[in-house]
């Protein structure tokens, strides 16, 4: 899956938050269930405009720049 399907970032959107691709959804809520102990399927029931290979793509994305950052 291609960055652009995945993500997205436009100032007239959600005031310029980063968001899932073709949704209004900032991925940082995406983040802020898992913390909170909810599960993907949860954060997927609520957000359905999100698709699970999104959401998937975003954590696997985001653990290789944190691995990146790391090295």
């Amino acid at each position: 899956m291609k960055k652009e399907q995945i993500i997205s970032q436009d100032p007239r959107v959600v005031n310029g938050r980063l968001v899932f691709a073709g949704t209004r959804v900032p991925v940082e809520i995406l983040i802020q269930h898992l913390v909170a102990g909810d599960s993907l399927n949860k954060f997927l029931d609520h957000f359905p405009t999100v698709s699970r290979e999104q959401a998937v793509a975003y954590l696997e994305m985001s653990l290789k720049f944190a691995d990146a950052r790391v090295e």
